[in-house]
């Protein structure tokens, strides 16, 4: 916890190799814009003061293997006066990301399970759960 608010890694233990996927910043923006389109709106039209925010790396102090970070308090977690705060972060890292992947369809995919990923945390479940579901 920093500033009473949660974080929340999503991380992957060893890079690819093999060098970096050419998608430059604006489509690698329409990735992250699809896959928040592939979310359910009965899922978005939930969230609540949440915002999603691309990086090209992670702060050096939360490592190069970073692939997105959830900043906040979990809806589970807020009491009845939650108001007045600035919005929960959510950010996906497109160095990582490209350099995990092995091809284009591979980023689309870490990329949407790193979306979900994310937003699953803003809706207070844990990285135990998400992994079992497929999310990690």
């Amino acid at each position: 916890m920093r500033g009473g608010r949660e974080e929340i890694k999503t991380s992957r233990a060893a890079l690819y190799a093999g060098g970096v996927i050419p998608i430059d910043a604006a489509a690698f923006e329409s990735l992250v814009s699809e896959a928040l389109d592939g979310v359910p709106p009965e899922l978005t039209a939930l969230m609540q003061n949440v915002v999603v925010l691309i990086a090209d790396e992670p702060p050096p102090d939360e490592g190069e293997d970073l692939l997105g970070l959830y900043e906040g308090i979990p809806l589970t977690e807020r009491g009845g006066s939650y108001g007045g705060v600035l919005p929960d972060r959510i950010t996906i890292f497109r160095g990582p990301t490209l350099r995990y992947a092995r091809d284009r369809d591979e980023a689309v995919r870490e990329v949407r399970i790193t979306v979900v990923h994310e937003i699953a945390h803003h809706f207070g479940i844990d990285d135990d759960k998400l992994h079992a579901l497929g999310y990690g």
